[in-house]
């Protein structure tokens, strides 16, 4: 049984206003002077090491990293025509969670697992030329399992690695071969993240911003903007990859993630059994673009944003968002039960009222009572509107909440009159909250 208050939410919109009251203000980094670095692909000789066989990626990287190049030779010894290329299928399994491959330095795939199954399977048609040839892969841990049974032995990275030719013929197994590995990526061993690094001569900087390249990373400045509200990057114009601000992780993105493209409805109704199907919204949609920047993390001058893009994006589209207004909601009814915290011992559990309560974030206020409704309101957060019985009670809310951080209303005809005696009532109220 639910002893709380009932509905309580928030709403804070990219890009939208209510009644000029709740806005997300855009602040685009488009002009920022941005300066980048360009990875290399595969191993280098300082870290790299030779072993036989493919090697399991969480006991070789013990924690250091969450990547691992595999690297070997495939020799094409079969005679060629001179400007042409062997075509053959490149087979990889990996027990996750997500790889890059590369064949003489080109990106030619990109595979992931799932939170059920972080394993995975990748099948590429490559072109190899006549003698020596580069196969270079990026396995990646990125958290899709932290947890359940037996997850310490689960294992992670390439297990096979399997050439066949179009045919498919002949195979030749990769799997038991010499491999060279490399904990980590080269940007990691530089420290590209750390704010020393940030007028290193290693960034370039020029008036051709390279776009949509894996394994790159990105540099920029941004002022702060003013005031104290919730800050955050949007990186829907980004791949996938890390970020960090002023040497501080804000964490992994991915909105090359889509949501899958179907299962979505406009009637959304959460009433009978759960199903995790129900109401479904933004289907072929990024799961997340918008990440916190916390704002103690952030200088009142200039600010250091650094990216490490593994698939390949568009830094210039970037922006900041900050929120000025936070619409905070609540719909209670006579018949719910009181809060938890005010039941008292020798008191009968019948004879408490049930409250609204209205919470703000620390350090905010409430400044703004938009709607408030004794009687049968109807309508959600934002769309509230007064039912056939109505008593405005404005008055008493703005009373009771206005200025405060948090403020309880008991939904009780002896404190807000009765309106329509012998109806069941409910009170709604929606507030704004300020910075």
């Amino acid at each position: 049984m639910k002893v709380d208050s009932q509905v309580v939410s928030q709403r804070n919109l990219h890009g939208v206003s209510f009644s000029g009251t709740t806005s997300v203000n855009e602040f685009s980094l488009s002009s920022s002077a941005w300066s980048w670095y360009k990875e290399e692909v595969g191993v280098s000789s300082n870290h790299s090491f030779i072993k036989p066989g493919l090697l399991e990626q969480i006991n070789t990287t013990k924690d250091n990293s969450d990547y691992l190049w595999y690297t070997t030779s495939i020799n094409v010894k079969e005679s060629i025509v001179p400007g042409q290329e062997k075509e053959a299928f490149l087979h990889i399994g990996s027990l996750g969670h997500a790889a890059l491959v590369f064949v003489n330095k080109r990106l030619v795939g990109f595979g992931f697992g799932n939170h059920e199954d972080a394993s995975f399977n990748l099948s590429e048609k490559i072109s190899l030329n006549q003698g020596d040839n580069t196969l270079d892969i990026l396995s990646m841990m990125i958290g899709l399992q932290n947890y359940g049974p037996w997850f310490d032995i689960a294992g992670a990275g390439i297990y096979s690695v399997i050439l066949a030719d179009l045919k498919k013929t002949s195979k030749d197994d990769l799997s038991s071969g010499q491999w060279t590995y490399q904990v980590g990526v080269e940007g990691e061993y530089i420290g590209l993240d750390k704010i020393s690094l940030a007028n290193s001569s290693l960034w370039i900087q020029g008036n051709r911003l390279p776009v949509n390249r894996s394994l790159i990373w990105y540099k920029a400045t941004f002022l702060a903007p003013e005031g104290k509200g919730p800050l955050s990057l949007d990186l829907a114009s980004m791949g996938k990859g890390q970020a960090w601000v002023n040497g501080q992780s804000i964490g992994r993105y991915w909105p090359a993630y889509l949501a899958p493209s179907t299962g979505c409805t406009t009637n959304c109704d959460y009433r009978g059994a759960y199903d995790a199907s129900k109401c479904l919204r933004n289907c072929g949609q990024p799961a997340q673009t918008l990440y916190h920047i916390p704002r103690t993390w952030v200088h009142s001058g200039k600010n250091l944003l650094v990216l490490h893009e593994e698939l390949g994006g568009d830094p210039s589209k970037i922006s900041l968002l900050t929120r000025t207004g936070q619409e905070v909601c609540a719909h209670v009814s006579e018949a719910d039960p009181p809060p938890a915290d005010s039941w008292q011992p020798n008191l009968e559990f019948m004879s408490q009222s049930s409250q609204v309560r209205l919470t703000c974030e620390q350090g905010w206020h409430i400044s703004m009572i938009n709607f408030a409704s004794f009687g049968t309101p109807r309508g959600h957060c934002g769309k509230f509107n007064p039912g056939n019985c109505h008593a405005n009670v404005l008055s008493v809310v703005q009373q009771a909440c206005i200025g405060q951080e948090g403020c309880a209303i008991p939904v009780s005809t002896a404190r807000l009159g009765d309106p329509c005696p012998g109806v069941l009532k409910s009170l709604a109220i929606e507030a704004l909250c300020s910075y």
